[in-house]
This record gives structure tokens, C-alpha cells and sequence, in this order.
């Protein structure tokens, strides 16, 4: 260090060449001294525990970063928070698919029912026309996914809060998480309570004013404008609700549980 402080020293005498020389050498320095950093934390991150076990999980330390994040995170939304709306012009024609999980090609639609699972247990069944009774809702908005990409997309369907009220949820959405599957149960998610009642959340079933396709989660899936594409469960199979948060696919795989926006 003492040779160091001597290249600080100011030396009038110093040509410029001489003084580029000497501030490449601390750059340089400094540079190398990042590096070995940066390599011994991630040997060290590296042979960290995961978290809980989970499959896939994470290194715990990164796991107590992104549940500190949720935390901070989950304190900003309200119903007034509202994810950015479109014009009609704007929505894309072609739309991208947000992984294919849960969407086997043994899916018989026309035996499809959305089970609602009650805290006291009992089970109710909804058709397509079941959830159509209620009132439609659309938006447009950029639609975004972990794998990096976003687009503009156009999606209708009901409001969750909506379903809750018409068929007499109430008790269940006092709960603090509302957990969804496939039917295969191939994927799933759990969203907090805050997240799938806010006003822009759809239990979807159009996609540009037409049937979703297979390949977006027909006959039913949702749409969760406030969140990352991974929490908008495709076909979804059943809906239950609980004060522990649910089993969450890519919670398991080392994200984020809130992925919120």
C-alpha cells in the first residue's frame, strides 16, 4: 500500500505519458482485486446450503435477498396500483407462449370442470358458461417473462374478485394466499391474497376478443397484470386457499414467491 500511495503523490515533473502509465497500473490493480473478489464470494456462495430443500431451490443467502425483496415489495401494491394500459391498436396479433408445463396433449377439454376447493372442504365445480355469466372484463397490457422478453397483449375474461363475490367466497379470500394447478397438477402456482383480488386480475378465457388457443391455457387461465408471466397460470384445474403459502413451481426453482412488478 505504500507504493500505492506513492503513485498519488503530485509530481510536476511528471510527463504525461508517465502519469497515464501510472493510473493504468492502479486501474489495473484495482481491477484484479475485483475479480479475486468477485471469484472467492461465488466459491463461497457456491457450497452455501439451499434453501429448505425444495427441489432446485436456491443457496440460502440469495434466498433471504429475494424474501427481503418481497417484503419490501408486497408493502407497495394496492388496487390503486395499477399495471399500464393500452390502446387496441397496439396489442400484438401473434402472441408468445409463456412455457408449455401443464400443457400435455392427454388434456381432454370437453371434460374440463374448474374445482374450487372451500376451507370447509367441499369442493364446487364450474363450467366455462358457469364463469361467462359473470360480467367480461378486457386489458391490454405489456405482458412480461423471466426469459426476458415482454409484449402487448389483449386478454378478457372475470375479474377474480368478481368470481369470489358472485359465488360466495368470501371466507376463503380472508385467507392470505390463493393457490392454483393444472389439472395434471404439473404446474402450479400461489399467489397472496392482495395480488389475485386486485382489480386488473382475470380468470381469463378470450385472447384478442377470440377462445384462448390450447397452446395459452384453454379453456381458462389466469391473467395477472401486477406480476411476472410465471404466475399466469395456463388451463387452470383447480383453486384453493390457505394461510400458508402454497407449493409454487418456480418458487421450487429459485425465484422469487411474489415476482411482483
Amino acid at each position: 500500500m505504500i507504493f500505492l500511495k506513492t503513485l498519488f503523490v503530485k509530481n510536476a515533473k511528471l510527463s504525461v505519458e508517465e502519469i497515464i502509465r501510472k493510473k493504468t497500473f492502479i486501474s489495473f490493480f484495482f481491477f484484479f482485486i475485483l475479480i479475486g473478489v468477485g471469484i472467492e464470494s461465488w466459491k463461497w456462495l457456491w457450497v452455501q446450503p439451499l434453501d429448505h430443500g425444495i427441489q432446485g431451490g436456491i443457496q440460502q443467502p440469495l434466498r433471504t435477498i429475494l424474501n427481503a425483496n418481497e417484503k419490501i415489495f408486497n408493502k407497495t401494491l394496492s388496487s390503486t396500483h395499477l399495471a399500464k394500459t393500452y390502446p387496441v391498436t397496439e396489442a400484438a396479433r401473434k402472441v408468445r407462449v409463456n412455457g408449455n408445463v401443464g400443457m400435455g396433449n392427454d388434456f381432454d377439454p370437453a371434460k374440463w370442470k374448474l374445482q374450487v376447493v372451500k376451507t370447509n372442504g367441499d369442493t364446487l365445480f364450474f363450467t366455462l358458461d358457469d364463469i361467462k355469466k359473470l360480467p367480461k372484463t378486457e386489458i391490454i397490457f405489456n405482458f412480461k417473462c423471466i426469459e426476458g422478453w415482454n409484449q402487448i397483449t389483449w386478454w378478457g375474461g372475470v375479474k377474480f374478485a368478481d368470481f369470489i363475490k358472485y359465488y360466495h367466497l368470501e371466507n376463503e379470500a380472508n385467507l392470505r394466499y390463493v393457490g392454483m394447478s393444472t389439472p395434471d397438477e404439473e404446474y402450479y402456482v400461489g399467489i397472496d391474497m392482495p395480488s389475485a383480488i386486485h382489480p386488473q386480475t382475470l380468470l381469463c378465457y378470450e385472447m384478442n376478443r377470440q377462445p384462448l388457443p390450447m397452446n395459452q391455457g384453454y379453456p381458462l387461465r389466469l391473467i395477472i397484470p401486477v406480476k411476472y408471466g410465471i404466475k399466469s397460470i395456463k388451463r387452470i384445474g383447480t383453486i384453493f386457499f390457505s394461510n400458508d403459502r402454497p407449493a409454487d413451481y418456480w418458487f421450487e426453482r429459485g425465484y422469487d414467491y411474489y415476482s411482483g412488478l
